[in-house]
């Protein structure tokens, strides 16, 4: 949506030998040359460090992945080798991880699910399928349940209205029948919120939310708040706060994994990683609106390290 600018663009002087043969020579030797790694792999495009990594191999029979595994560690060698990962491929990995194991990662499924256009969705159940032989509509039902099923599984068709265009008589009746669902009955009629957020396009939701305001004096993300809980309101909100500005969403969730104890550092590589050729330069600009902070004076102050340099410089 709107003006979205990235923070990598294809490198234009890419001279992919010269490219493998600094990385061979980083890792060779005692001790490994992590800043020229980094000058490398955050300069160049998702595809271009592809040819990166199937030219390291042909000329070295070694997979630049496995040799970065042994030179490497942590959350550093965590972003390098989802940087070189597809975008895509990338992103089925983590909804696979999101649900693997013990209990359900609800809101990396939320963050990626919920910020997805029809394109990515039917992306993901064909890599989802490719990388990991599963079917990721099936996971996900079989991961959730109730009206958080109901909802990511209506995300899962990929049909959302992608148009630019506003009906205002449409706006009109979704804005009452989401009262009437909500503010306006006893109980939560949680269908109506999932099929109008899941379904219209995001000036039409943009125009609901605006009447809404209007005629019911709540805005709606108050609503949500008040109406729902757990997982179903973290959906709501993320597809609420997409439909408005989703670069701002993404600022949000940055902050939310820097700020408090610790710092969630998958949800930094994820975001940065991937919006790094979409909107991240929007992103840093939306963050710096919201929290009068540079992104990258937050990254300076919660990461350390290699890692830090890394987020750092796909910043640019």
């Amino acid at each position: 949506m709107g003006n979205c600018q990235p923070t990598i663009v294809p490198y234009e002087d890419f001279d992919v030998v010269a490219d493998i043969k600094a990385i061979r020579k980083a890792c060779k030797g005692l001790g490994t040359d992590e800043q020229a790694i980094i000058d490398i792999l955050a300069d160049r495009s998702a595809d271009q460090r592809q040819e990166i990594k199937n030219a390291y191999f042909e000329k070295y029979d070694d997979e630049l992945v496995d040799v970065l595994k042994k030179e490497l560690a942590g959350s550093f060698e965590n972003a390098l080798l989802a940087m070189l990962d597809l975008p895509i491929v990338f992103a089925v990995k983590e909804l696979r991880k999101a649900m693997k194991g013990a209990g359900t990662d609800e809101d990396t499924l939320v963050e990626i699910l919920c910020t997805s256009t029809n394109a990515d969705i039917a992306m993901f159940k064909e890599y989802y399928f490719q990388v990991h032989e599963r079917d990721l509509e099936a996971d996900i039902e079989g991961e959730t349940s109730g009206d958080v099923r109901n909802l990511l599984t209506a995300l899962m068709q990929g049909d959302r209205d992608e148009s630019y265009e506003v009906d205002e008589e449409l706006a009109e009746s979704d804005a009452t029948c989401l009262f009437e669902a909500g503010e306006g009955s006893f109980g939560t009629d949680e269908s109506t919120f999932s099929y109008v957020l899941a379904s219209r396009n995001y000036l039409q939701l943009q125009a609901t939310f605006k009447i809404y305001e209007q005629l019911c004096g709540t805005e709606i993300l108050d609503v949500i708040e008040n109406e729902t809980s757990g997982t179903l309101k973290k959906c709501y909100k993320a597809l609420v706060r997409v439909a408005k500005n989703p670069q701002l969403y993404f600022a949000r969730r940055l902050n939310a994994a820097m700020k408090g104890a610790g710092t969630d550092e998958d949800t930094l590589i994820r975001i940065i990683v991937v919006r790094s050729e979409y909107d991240l330069e929007t992103i840093k600009e939306m963050y710096l609106e919201k929290y009068d902070v540079s992104l990258k004076d937050a990254i300076k102050d919660e990461c350390g390290g290699d890692f830090k340099r890394l987020l750092v410089a796909i910043c640019h």
